[in-house]
């Protein structure tokens, strides 16, 4: 199990975070999802063996939201 957070760019009203944390929560591999509005953060846990950190940013980009960065951290069972 792995832990990612993708800093956005900017999000805009409370819409687009239920718009991301639902296209993210039908990825194959994701266990959690969390949107932070203020913060313009996505904290997620998710299974590396079935998705990559890069393929859950290039899900919120082909919504139209700007990726920052993205930072995976391995978390130990």
């Amino acid at each position: 199990m792995s832990k990612a957070i993708l800093q956005l760019d900017a999000l805009s009203c409370p819409s687009c975070m239920q718009k991301i944390q639902g296209a993210l929560e039908k990825q194959v591999g994701v266990e959690d999802v969390k949107v932070l509005f203020n913060a313009a953060k996505v904290k997620l846990n998710f299974d590396e063996s079935s998705v990559t950190g890069d393929a859950l940013a290039n899900v919120v980009r082909k919504l139209g939201y700007e990726v920052q960065s993205v930072k995976v951290k391995a978390v130990q069972q």
